[in-house]
């Protein structure tokens, strides 16, 4: 195997692709590249074939922190459990490729992408996906390809739509729309956007779906490149699970009885009708049959389910639960449902529900990410929960699974646009979506109930959001869009596409595609009909809260902003934060002090009040003609040093203690004596000088003799004798030299 190399360029960015060199014992191994960013992918199938009745794909992201020149926090100093982002970019993988392969395909396939070098421009996702392809094009597994996944911005001032941008090009756009499929036709999207209209979407997909299309071309002419160094690619054989004819006509003739079954707009009532049907069909194999037809029997039921509730569809225009192709289920809403908590809202569509909860807390409260990507922290953040009680079944409750993750972020991708800045809301701002039942369109159920506990909890949204699942049936060349798909829909339809907005526009979408026949035609159809169920779905929201309430919940943290100047940041925090913790825990309230001097504090009651008295208090300068009554906290022989302000002391002279002169200050100030005194002086150093109010007569005795002095006015500044004279002013004088004058003998006090 000779090492090939590729770079070419695309819509003005440089790409590599290169096989031959790493990971050969892969079944297909390629380093793909933009710019400097670099990404390892990986795909091996298993030799043998698997007993499942599903295709086992495997996609894995390696988060290399090397890739970045960073070491793993924590203590093992090791990569852990992937972060979300590493999670997005295996779905993003994974959802255009799994479609891809043939039916009845039951080798093992695992993909795993390896972020090499991670440059601050390029980002890393995308590009794997053409990795991933062309791998597998490369190692001669079977599917519908080449592939490739693309990222579409929007240049706000100029209206350009931009391939795969910078980090620095997407902050400057109002539109983040992944792309994945094949130069005829895409079957993964994922977009955030800030208000984009339905035409300006389909534009922006109709675009990136040229993208994909050079792109599929790239990895063809690759393939050509290494076919002339390394000889044809070897197309391998992989068996297939091959319907058998006589367990599909077996099955097939219970097809009325399941069309009956279906008729059911409970859910949980048609499952078990349809599970009783399945079971009987089963037994009337004999246990040989069986055995023999292990796999094939459960595909086939499979399948007498899927043409059943498909044709029911198109052929009569009704759906299982009775509705018509664009009719929502019946709507329950229910803001502030909780009590005591920042925010609550219930949202409830058919036999779907949704309970979400806000908490507010301190901006430095927000997530910090340890990741390969630029991002740093998340002042907003949804979590998404789908337990296992939600669908009436057991199961293990844990870390959060891949799908949980994935609908979290399309939530808080729908809402993130209308979240107010921090500069107008300095919050950090959570919100958890519990499903509490679940029978289709939970992640759309859970933007809609974290619409209605942000605005029950008082945050000012720029607009409220709405979001449906829409879905689509092609049969016999017929094709059906519905809105507000259910569970079976979703399973055994050809399209999930997501959309969520307001009433100016697109937030966020997502959509996975099973279907080659997809057209803009249809798509537009599609956003067109999304749009009249969002208005709808939004109606009903906002006749139940028409806007974010005025006031925060009483338990919700008050949060206000004040600033220091920089050279004062210091005080504020004192020796090793002596000084804040004490404000805190004095008043219960929380600061977070930034480096520009701004500080955010944060609590309930008057502790926020209190705590900004005290900051103000810290780095205010006392100025000429203020009065304070301060407290003396060090005596000296000159006089008093009185507290003013915390941190901040003033001299009161002793001349200036009483009223006439006195021998000792602690004649007549102790220290902890409280003392009225007024600011007469501060100098260019800082140091203020004090004269006390009130002035008491100096104590009988605290002088030397009568009037305190010995009998003696007190001089006046010109009265007392000329200072010394400079040096160079004396005569000069010699060693032993008196100047002429005898020296006179000291005296001796003995007993003195």
């Amino acid at each position: 195997m000779t090492k090939v190399s590729k770079t070419f360029e695309l819509f003005g960015k440089t790409y590599t692709l290169e096989s031959g060199e790493l990971a050969k014992q892969a079944t297909g191994a390629v380093i793909v590249k933009q710019g400097d960013t670099t990404a390892l992918t990986t795909v091996v199938v298993s030799k043998e074939r698997k007993n499942y009745d599903f295709f086992p794909l495997t996609v894995d992201v390696a988060e290399k922190m090397y890739a970045v020149g960073r070491i793993p926090g924590g203590y093992l100093k090791r990569e852990g459990r992937p972060s979300d982002k590493a999670t997005l970019m295996a779905r993003m993988i994974d959802r255009p490729i799994r479609p891809s392969f043939p039916d009845g395909f039951r080798n093992e396939v695992q993909i795993v992408a390896t972020t090499l070098v991670c440059d601050p421009e390029n980002p890393i996702d995308v590009i794997c996906t053409m990795g991933a392809s062309l791998a597998m094009t490369l190692g001669g597994v079977p599917f519908e390809g080449p592939l490739a996944c693309v990222r579409i911005a929007r240049d706000t001032e100029t209206g350009e739509f931009i391939v795969n941008p910078t980090y620095e090009e997407r902050e400057a756009s109002d539109l983040d729309l992944e792309l994945a499929g094949t130069g005829d036709f895409i079957s993964m999207v994922e977009a955030g956007a800030n208000e984009v209209t339905e035409e300006d979407m389909l534009a922006a997909m109709q675009f990136g779906q040229q993208a994909i299309g050079a792109f599929c071309q790239a990895q063809l002419d690759f393939v050509a490149e290494w076919e002339q160094v390394n000889g044809p690619i070897v197309r391998r054989e992989y068996p297939l699970d091959v319907p058998s004819e006589e367990v599909h006509e077996r099955v097939f003739a219970h097809y009325d009885e399941m069309s009956a079954a279906l008729r059911d707009a409970d859910k949980l009532s048609r499952q078990d009708k349809v599970a009783e049907l399945k079971d009987r069909i089963k037994a009337e194999f004999t246990e040989d049959e069986q055995l023999e037809w292990e796999r094939d029997i459960p595909v086939q039921l499979k399948k007498l389910e899927k043409q059943a509730m498909r044709r029911m569809v198109v052929e009569t225009g009704e759906r299982v639960d009775g509705r018509a192709a664009n009719e929502i289920r019946p709507i329950m809403v229910k803001p502030g449902y909780l009590p005591l908590v920042h925010g609550s809202g219930l949202f409830q569509r058919g036999q779907t529900q949704v309970l979400s909860v806000l908490s507010l807390g301190m901006l430095n409260e927000g997530q910090r990410l340890d990741t390969i990507f630029p991002e740093t922290s998340k002042r907003y953040m949804h979590q998404y929960n789908f337990p296992p009680y939600c669908t009436g079944e057991t199961g293990r409750v844990g870390a959060p699974k891949r799908r949980e993750i994935g609908h979290g972020n399309l939530a808080e991708r729908a809402l993130l646009p209308v979240i107010p800045d921090e500069t107008e809301f300095p919050y950090a701002i959570r919100v958890v979506s519990d499903v509490m039942e679940s029978n289709g369109s939970s992640s759309m159920a859970s933007t809609c109930g974290s619409c209605l506990a942000l605005m029950d909890g008082g945050v000012p949204l720029k607009a409220p959001v709405s979001g449906i699942a829409m879905g689509l049936i092609q049969e016999e060349g017929k094709t059906v869009v519905l809105s507000d798909i259910q569970g079976l829909e979703d399973f055994l339809g050809d399209m999930d596409f997501k959309v969520t907005g307001t009433s100016k526009g697109i937030t966020a979408l997502q959509m996975d595609n099973k279907a080659t026949g997809l057209t803009f035609d249809i798509l537009k159809a599609a956003l067109e009909q999304a749009k009249e169920g969002r208005a709808f779905i939004l109606g009903k929201m906002l006749e139940q809260i028409a806007a974010p309430r005025e006031a925060m919940q009483p338990t919700a943290p008050r949060i206000v902003t004040t600033s220091v100047p920089q050279d004062k940041i210091r005080e504020v925090i004192g020796k090793g934060g002596e000084t804040i913790r004490g404000i805190q825990d004095e008043t219960g309230a929380s600061i977070d002090i930034q480096e520009d001097g701004t500080i955010f504090v944060g609590g309930v009651g008057d502790a926020v009040d209190q705590a900004i008295e005290r900051i103000q208090l810290i780095v205010k300068v006392p100025e000429e003609g203020e009065e304070y009554t301060g407290r003396v906290v060090s005596i000296q022989p000159f006089g008093a040093f009185v507290n003013l302000l915390p941190g901040k002391d003033g001299l009161l002279h002793i001349s200036r203690v009483a009223k006439g002169r006195v021998e000792k200050v602690e004649d007549v100030l102790n220290i902890g004596d409280e003392v009225k005194v007024k600011v007469i002086e501060v100098d260019d150093r800082g140091k203020i000088s004090l004269d006390r109010l009130d002035k008491p007569e100096a104590p009988a005795g605290s002088g030397r003799g009568e009037g305190g002095n010995g009998g003696h006015e007190r001089r006046e500044r010109g009265d007392r004798p000329r200072p010394r004279r400079d040096r160079e002013d004396r005569p000069e004088r010699r060693p032993g030299d008196n100047g002429g004058e005898r020296r006179r003998p000291r005296r001796h006090h003995d007993g003195e």
